[in-house]
């Protein structure tokens, strides 16, 4: 089965859609047409580019193309994940940065060393989609994680400052808010992996499928990725909270509270 070409005009039909999405919120009042006509431009921009950038990259099939452009990705889905909450600390995007790159880069290595096995190991065809959507989902995990840390710390401040008075050391004062956090980061994959398949089909599988591969391959595949994932995920969201329980807590067991600071008052990382 051949895949069927896109034209302007089907792209059209698309974008009639989202002013369907601009129209209901200007009738009902949301002031979200404005955001949502950013966000729609910047889905096109931002795709159109990756397109044409991976045109290239595909026909030099060279590492060191591959990998800087690999690299650059982990390093945007590094400075995203720091970018949520209302309250935030000096190194939060150093912290998102490494949780995220050691995590994923880690998973994919796995991935296509010892699943997939392809050679050689940067073919971009596998290498830059797999590492892309570990990344997307490590991001999520990462920046939930670290999120739910700051808040839970926040508001449980008058126990912890009380545990460690009593004699508790950092992390039995720590741990509680740390396992919540852990929880937050890893809910949104565990959630999509209990409903893939059923409720929803996965992009790599849907498009495989439209490619015309068997669809049992496909489903191999996405099997494949989902657990790695799920891996990079909890190695990403456990990372960034232990990061972020080393920077607010000193070796000599005080919680430094002073170091979590709003968002729009912290000065620039």
């Amino acid at each position: 089965m051949m895949l069927q070409n896109l034209s302007l005009w089907d792209l059209g039909i698309a974008v009639l859609l989202i002013v369907v999405n601009g129209a209901l919120s200007v009738a009902l009042k949301l002031d979200l047409e404005r955001k949502l006509a950013w966000a729609a431009l910047r889905t096109v921009v931002q795709l159109l580019a990756i397109g044409y950038v991976l045109g290239w990259v595909f026909s030099y099939d060279r590492w060191f193309v591959v990998l800087p452009l690999m690299a650059l990705m982990t390093l945007i889905a590094g400075f995203a994940g720091a970018q949520r909450g209302s309250r935030t600390y000096v190194g939060q995007r150093a912290d998102s940065i490494v949780s995220i790159w050691v995590s994923s880069w880690l998973v994919a290595a796995v991935g296509l060393f010892a699943v997939i096995r392809i050679r050689p190991w940067y073919e971009p065809q596998y290498a830059i989609p797999i590492l892309g959507m570990i990344l997307g989902n490590t991001l999520t995990g990462v920046s939930l994680g670290i999120e739910r840390m700051i808040d839970e710390l926040t508001a449980r401040r008058d126990r912890v400052e009380m545990a460690l008075a009593l004699g508790a050391t950092r992390w039995e004062a720590a741990q509680e808010p740390a396992r919540q956090a852990v929880r937050a980061g890893m809910m949104p994959t565990l959630n999509q992996m209990a409903v893939v398949g059923v409720v929803s089909l996965p992009g790599m599988m849907t498009g495989q499928v439209l490619a015309g591969q068997s669809p049992l391959q496909a489903v191999r595949y996405q099997i494949v990725i989902m657990f790695l994932i799920a891996a990079s995920s909890a190695l990403g969201t456990v990372g960034a909270v232990l990061l972020t329980y080393r920077r607010v807590f000193s070796p000599e067991h005080r919680f430094l509270a002073s170091r979590l600071v709003e968002r729009n008052t912290s000065a620039r990382r």
